[in-house]
């Protein structure tokens, strides 16, 4: 494909309209440029053209911030009764919502994913999110109980538990779905009652500012969500370590999530929930519906261009059907335009950054030269200008090699066949991460085995990455530290307060 066959549509008159705005840090009710002499630029990577430039946070930015976080805490957002929480959430949804189609195209410009996929994005991780969690703000309750206290055998003392927000929460959102991974972080802490500061990732820092502009518009007091712009070795290095911050929520990638959690303890010992990298699995039994199998497996690894923490890169398939899947698979692939992310009939986008393309070229090397697998499809030069990486699959791979352990963060499929379930189980479980995976059999007691046999946060039958607001999403072992989504996903927000009161002797 040459250049000249890449679709490039204009941007819309909104998006031209609001890539022109000025780009400020949200500090309480004050927009700002930030004390800071840092700029980002901030490049459209399927065009490898700048689309903004804005002031990056200083620490003096970050103290501002936690000091308006704390005063909302303590006097507006978390003094508000549930219903006045949900109340103002579920207006914001209705914003986005309404903005969704503007924020949808921003963030396609962004990062590059298209727009088949960013605009879902807004409206089903974003505001549906929000109005999952506006039904929980009204639900949040402690217990009443009589306990035995020392020698006492009477009924004389009564324990009544509060759940309490946990405080000032630091947000730190990465790149690849800005829009979801905000909400993600701001909807269940919102909910109970928490303040938030938020970093935007340097990479694509443009649609943060809907979320500060249409909360603000929804009725929420100042405060209750800031905004910062900056860099993660400076603002984000200083959040995980600054006392006035009680939890960080981060998504990003293992080695930093492993600097913030060190980062957090040596400070204040605030909380923190991870959710980090990924080499998740798709087993294929032979009984498989191959008819499904087939273009999930596809979609599994390639959907926005492998940029997905979850993202299905390991494929084990059975021997019996190993060269069909692997020949379905490509072709599959091959039906997967690959443009610009505004073009409508773009299915997969460019990687982030020449970096991030020059990482993924190199794995593919290390797949052939050091690995000695066989490129069954891919590997080849892409159009240019714009960071495209084509869908690559490596055949003839064992789980041990680098391709099958190490995270790519690209479209890059590693296939290993199989025969025997035990050594399968062995070989799925043997990188350092457990994010996701799926299994793909008609057979549900062998499905239901091999779920359990995985160990991953979250496992799928006949279906990868079954996400939904409900369900709880997270990671083992290196793959993370606590569950957000769902129920659970408020648990990382709370803190629980025990009451002992003496009834005083029995009469």
């Amino acid at each position: 494909m040459s250049r000249d066959q890449l679709v490039r549509p204009a941007y819309s008159p909104r998006a031209v309209a609001d890539l022109a705005r000025p780009q400020h840090l949200l500090i309480g009710d004050r927009w700002t440029e930030g004390a800071s002499s840092r700029t980002i630029a901030v490049e459209n990577p399927a065009r490898e053209e700048r689309v903004a430039e804005i002031a990056g946070a200083s620490a003096h930015d970050l103290d501002m911030a936690v000091h308006a976080a704390r005063h909302a805490l303590e006097t507006s957002w978390g003094r508000l009764h549930g219903r006045e929480r949900a109340r103002i959430m579920l207006r914001f949804a209705d914003l986005l919502d309404r903005d969704a189609d503007l924020i949808g195209e921003i963030m396609s410009i962004d990062n590059g994913t298209p727009l088949a996929s960013s605009t879902p994005v807004v409206r089903l991780l974003g505001a549906e999110l929000f109005r999952y969690y506006a039904g929980w703000a009204t639900k949040i309750s402690g217990e009443a109980f009589t306990p035995a206290i020392g020698s006492r055998t009477h009924l004389d003392f009564m324990v009544s538990t509060l759940r309490e927000p946990i405080g000032v929460v630091g947000a730190i959102v990465p790149w690849n779905a800005p829009a979801g991974m905000i909400a993600l972080k701001l909807a269940p802490a919102l909910a109970v009652g928490c303040t938030v500061v938020l970093k935007t990732a340097e990479l694509a820092p443009l649609t943060g500012r809907f979320f500060a502009e249409l909360l603000l518009e929804a009725g929420a007091p100042p405060g209750t969500f800031n905004l910062l712009h900056g860099f993660g070795d400076e603002v984000g290095a200083a959040m995980a370590t600054h006392p006035g911050i009680d939890k960080i929520t981060f998504t990003g990638s293992t080695a930093v999530g492993r600097s913030i959690a060190q980062g957090a303890a040596a400070s204040n010992l605030k909380r923190v929930t991870l959710e980090l990298g990924g080499k998740s699995p798709v087993v294929i039994f032979p009984d498989a519906d191959l008819s499904e199998a087939i273009p999930a497996a596809a979609m599994a690894c390639f959907f926005v261009s492998g940029q997905a923490c979850m993202a299905g890169t390991r494929l084990f398939v059975h021997r019996e059907v190993h060269d069909e899947v692997v020949a379905g698979v490509a072709a599959f692939a091959k039906t997967m335009t690959l443009g610009d992310g505004l073009a409508p009939d773009t299915v997969l986008g460019p990687v982030i950054s020449a970096r991030q393309k020059a990482r993924i070229l190199e794995y593919i090397r290390i797949g052939v030269e050091e690995d000695g697998a066989t490129v069954a499809l891919g590997g080849e030069d892409t159009p240019s200008p714009g960071h495209f990486v084509r869908p690559t699959i490596f055949t003839d791979a064992r789980a041990d090699m680098r391709i099958a352990q190490e995270e790519i963060f690209g479209p890059v499929l590693t296939v290993i066949p199989f025969t025997d379930e035990a050594a399968l189980v062995r070989d799925v479980n043997s990188t350092v991460y457990g994010l996701s995976g799926s299994v793909w059999t008609r057979d549900i007691q062998r499905g239901l085995r091999m779920a359990r046999k995985i160990d991953s946060g979250q496992v799928a039958i006949n279906y990868h990455a079954a996400m939904s607001p409900e369900t709880p999403f997270g990671g083992n072992r290196q793959s993370g530290w606590g569950r957000e989504f769902g129920k659970e996903g408020l648990e990382p927000y709370l803190k629980t307060k025990a009451i002992s009161v003496n009834l005083g002797p029995r009469t």
